[in-house]
């Protein structure tokens, strides 16, 4: 069996109680693993083990600072190898978010897109229509309800809603019952309202059911600034072209009507969050849709961060980025080849698609 340890490491490791070849103490020991030949004939050493296609065991800090560390490496290989496991002594990968640095001449525009950078202002406040006015819109009345549950109250529609309707608001029979026009799924009308009034309120519907979406979904980000464009250098997986970069930028301020707790400030980590696209022809297109995802208000929300904890700050809205731009060890990164499928499929669900740049155009 091939081991990762030199013959000066397997020496060091058979001396009795920390000295070295000479008999002196664990100092001279320590010193001897440091040694910049002693590394690079490890490296070498390495490398040849992994092109002769032996399995590896990263560990960290091979050539750090410390000599406790080298030492552990050397160990570990010989009594992997007395073991009989071949074993290759390696480097673990780094965490690479953010590409060498580019000059602000080196930066440019992305063909087919207009501008460089896009703002969102506070929320417009749509006035015409009521809750009621907006469900009926997307509905028809059914007269003989069938014998099944209404999937929102689980009361059965042929009963009276579990809902009623809110004060101040126009009464709706409780037993009224409609079917959306496209999906077909059923429901009492109440409960529709009742769904609407508690979402966004921004016109549109969505099925609770099969989550289509009536009319045009808007969120609730906070005001802040998009920019957006290309950098000279590729990411893992596309050597074939050059990289868009979007970089976001969301401040810190004071929660409207629409957010969990009116009044109140927010905060805002991480920002400026830098987020990375392949430039090629579905790169484009995604990026493309996340403009339209942005001025709908729909990639970031305020609420509660899955990682800290914290309340009102804000946060990712189900539209999944990539953050790491020279690596892929948490997940959010390249190489993945199913990435822009299914951030497609993301914006989807947000009900964002090619006929949303249509009708943008």
């Amino acid at each position: 069996p091939q081991a990762a340890s030199t013959p000066a490491l397997s020496k060091v490791a058979s001396s009795p109680r920390g000295t070295n070849s000479n008999g002196t103490g664990g100092k001279n020991s320590q010193n001897y693993l440091n040694h910049p030949n002693l590394q690079r004939l490890a490296i070498a050493q390495s490398r040849a083990l992994i092109a002769a296609g032996v399995p590896t065991v990263p560990v960290k800090n091979l050539n750090g600072s410390s000599p406790v560390h080298p030492a552990l490496a050397g160990i570990t290989g010989i009594l992997m190898s007395a073991a009989g496991l071949p074993v290759c002594l390696t480097r673990p990968p780094k965490l690479v978010l953010h590409p060498p640095p580019v000059s602000r001449s080196e930066l440019k525009p992305i063909p087919g897109i207009s501008n460089t950078c896009r703002k969102t202002s506070k929320k417009q406040v749509k006035k015409g229509k009521t809750p009621e006015e907006v469900v009926r819109k997307y509905m028809q009345k059914v007269r003989q309800p069938p014998e099944e549950d209404c999937t929102i109250c689980m009361e059965r529609l042929t009963a009276p809603s579990g809902y009623r309707c809110a004060q101040g608001q126009p009464a709706i029979k409780s037993d009224l019952v409609g079917k959306l026009l496209n999906c077909g799924h059923i429901y009492h009308v109440q409960c529709l309202v009742a769904m609407y009034n508690n979402g966004n309120k921004d016109g549109s519907l969505q099925c609770p059911t099969c989550k289509m979406i009536y009319g045009v979904k808007t969120g609730t980000q906070p005001p802040g600034k998009m920019e957006y464009h290309i950098i000279p250098h590729s990411l893992p997986g596309h050597p074939d072209c050059k990289t868009i970069r979007i970089i976001y930028n969301i401040p810190p301020g004071i929660q409207g009507p629409e957010h969990p707790n009116p009044g109140k400030s927010f905060t805002a980590r991480g920002f400026p969050r830098h987020c990375y696209l392949p430039d090629n022809e579905k790169g484009r297109k995604v990026l493309k849709l996340l403009l339209v995802a942005w001025d709908r208000r729909l990639i970031f929300t305020i609420g509660t961060s899955s990682t800290t904890g914290e309340s009102d700050t804000v946060i990712w809205n189900e539209v999944h980025h990539k953050t790491e731009f020279g690596s892929n060890l948490t997940g959010h990164g390249y190489p993945d080849p199913n990435y822009l499928d299914n951030v497609l499929a993301e914006l989807h669900a947000q009900g964002i698609t090619e006929d949303s740049l249509k009708e943008k155009e």
